[in-house]
């Protein structure tokens, strides 16, 4: 294959039969705005259009909601294998059903952003005369594009600055679901021109897309790589439009929101906006994965059946549509570790390790076989999970493993039950770190999980290699940044917990029914036979507040608010916030029936004694409010600065 370069545009190409030439940065060039000022000068010119119809909505919000709209989609595209495009009015329907507008205005909305596009863009004029001269040869000249934009606009911009005839074809990732990354769209445009690749020659200024992955494809490719000054300029550009943006939306949230001591109350006022908040993320996401209709959405037992009600109900209120499957799964830890004990997959020895330290061989025995086993001694010694496998291998682990196996093929039929032919499965938790994502995929390959969860977070400095295929749609951090507000909840997860999950049993063991469908201990699971609100006040605050909601936009304006009140109640507890976010015992769970406190009741021990106390609790700043008042603000003040001196070195670490 020759090595081609833009000298040789200047002299006839004896072994090309067409010419591919991407368009943005390359045909059609940028004037250094980037794409977040483009957005945010589109919907200003938006919220002018609406307000000369009679609609007032600010422009911050149409730009809050845009921005989220597409960051979601993407997650969305990236999670699935990233095949695929999102689509610029796919964005904007969603956009518009989040504000309550009339679907009606989407071609008015991209009208509005090819004039901003026709603003920030210039043409490359000598690149398209040296097209228009292999063109006139006799040299067929198409453009291949990454874009959200459809084939007819991306023309109509080109034919504003180049005039018509420039091209004789324009293929754009949008239309066609295809993109040059993956090498799809390469792909699709060689069969349609009915050119080999080797006689293709594609010119960009993408590395990876304009000229890594079509080289591998075996076509020709020439390199124009964004000149450096232009990349700084955009990328200043945008800092510059994003940290306005951030001011602005953070003087708009300085309402405070007053003490509130019952539970309830406190659930409606604070809950609310965060749960909205994080339904209206979950509904962009499941947006996009169900374009392909080959995807299902599972809710896990148990916080994802509290997600599922309040998502239902948002959807309902919001008048969000989705066609998206959506079942409640049997699901846990526990339940998941026996799909990778059941293939002797090692990545759930390091679950077992962290779970069962201090444990013997039998109670890890006893936990995954749901059941107590008459097993030899050397099942009482000291749990070791690098000899487990070759225990369960013996004779005396014979009933125990066929115990596992048992309960795997229940679950695999559960499986099956409820996803039916969907390639696609994406579970939908609480969080933190993944651990049913990462043993599900070790133990079922065959299958493709993806999760979704609230938040994620390392906190058991476990491998991360299943974090591409979890997503934390709210928080994903290492650990609480006093500069990341959302990142508080990492400092009592156990109350995001508590908000979702049903009063009833974790999932241990599961058998068939006399209908043939897959049972648990848990109960009868399914959507609307399970009232996950019952017995949870807080649970029932949110969805008080979920069923007053107008429109997305004020669930966005009272989630700033409501995580600044949150921060306020787990970092600086007063003895309302105390009372508002006390939660009883948490069950340790993964088989077994301990539970642990959240906060240990108040003692007489020594100030020496009770500081290593705090040091173990669950809830810390609770901890030091319930033990320490007088020294409250002084320790609490200590500990905060702990905290900023810590995200300081993550900010000058990155």
């Amino acid at each position: 294959m020759p090595r081609r370069s833009l000298d040789d545009l200047n002299r006839p190409l004896h072994s090309v039969d067409l010419i591919a030439t991407d368009v943005f940065d390359t045909l059609l060039m940028r004037n250094g705005l980037s794409q977040r000022s483009r957005i945010i000068a589109g919907e200003k010119m938006f919220a002018r259009f609406l307000k000369s119809q009679g609609l007032t909505l600010p422009a911050d919000e149409l730009v809050r909601v845009r921005l989220l709209a597409e960051k979601m989609a993407y997650r969305a595209l990236n999670m699935g294998g990233g095949r695929g495009e999102v689509r610029l009015c796919d964005v904007i329907c969603r956009q518009l059903t989040i504000l309550r507008l009339p679907q009606s205005l989407i071609e008015e909305r991209i009208a509005v952003e090819i004039e901003i596009e026709k603003r920030a863009l210039f043409a490359n004029g000598d690149f398209a005369m040296l097209l228009r001269r292999h063109r006139q040869n006799g040299v067929r000249v198409v453009a291949i594009t990454d874009t959200g934009l459809s084939g007819e606009k991306v023309r109509e911009l080109i034919d504003h600055f180049h005039g018509p005839g420039l091209l004789d074809k324009i293929y754009s990732s949008a239309d066609l679901r295809a993109s040059k990354r993956q090498g799809d769209l390469f792909s699709l445009v060689l069969q349609a021109e009915r050119v080999d690749a080797s006689r293709a020659l594609h010119i960009g200024d993408d590395l990876l897309a304009d000229c890594l992955v079509p080289k591998s494809m075996g076509l020709q490719t020439i390199h124009m790589p964004k000149k450096r000054i232009r990349r700084l300029v955009s990328q200043g550009n945008a800092a510059l439009a994003e940290g306005m943006r951030h001011v602005k939306n953070g003087l708009g949230s300085r309402k405070a929101i007053p003490s509130i001591s019952d539970q309830a109350h406190f659930g409606e006022h604070v809950f609310g906006p965060i749960v909205a908040e994080f339904c209206l993320f979950l509904w962009l996401y499941s947006q996009q994965a169900s374009l392909k209709g080959d995807a299902a959405m599972l809710f896990c037992a148990r916080g994802g059946l509290g997600i599922r009600e309040a998502f239902e109900r948002l959807q309902s209120v919001l008048g969000l549509p989705l066609s998206l499957k959506r079942e409640n799964i049997l699901i846990s830890r526990l339940v998941a570790a026996r799909t990778a004990v059941a293939t002797r997959n090692p990545v759930v020895l390091d679950e077992l390790a962290r779970e069962f330290e201090g444990s013997s061989f039998a109670a890890v025995a006893d936990a995954l076989g749901g059941r107590s086993f008459h097993l030899p001694a050397q099942w009482q010694q000291a749990f070791d999970a690098s000899g487990f496998f070759d225990l369960l291998d013996t004779a005396g682990g014979g009933a125990v493993a066929q115990e596992i196996d048992r309960q795997n093929d229940y679950f695999k039929i559960h499986i099956e039950q409820i996803v039916g032919d969907a390639k696609r499965i994406i579970l939908c938790d609480t969080g933190l770190y993944g651990s049913t994502q990462r043993l599900l995929s070790a133990g079922l390959p065959e299958r493709r999980f993806e999760t979704v969860q609230f938040a994620r977070c390392n906190y058991k400095g476990l491998s991360e290699d299943h974090f591409p295929n979890v997503a934390g749609l709210v928080v994903e951090d290492r650990f609480y940044n006093p500069f990341k507000t959302r990142t508080v909840v990492l400092r009592y997860w156990h109350i995001i917990e508590s908000l979702f999950e049903p009063a009833i049993p974790s999932v241990k063991t599961l058998s068939i029914g006399q209908d043939g469908i897959v049972i648990g201990n848990s109960g009868d699971i399914r959507f609307a036979c399970l009232d996950p609100a019952n017995g949870n006040p807080l649970l029932t605050g949110a969805l008080r507040y979920i069923d007053g909601l107008s429109s997305g936009a004020q669930v966005l304006r009272d989630a700033d608010r409501a995580w600044l009140r949150l921060k306020q109640a787990i970092t600086n507890p007063s003895k309302a916030d105390m009372i508002a976010l006390g939660v009883g015992p948490r069950s340790v769970d993964f088989g077994r029936s301990e539970f642990i406190a959240t906060l240990a009741p108040t003692t007489r021990a020594g100030m020496a004694r009770k500081l290593m106390a705090v040091k173990s609790e669950l809830w810390r700043e609770g901890a030091i409010a319930q033990e320490f008042p007088r020294l409250k603000p002084a320790l609490l003040r200590a500990v905060g600065l702990a905290h900023v001196l810590r995200g300081f070195s993550a900010k000058l670490n990155r």
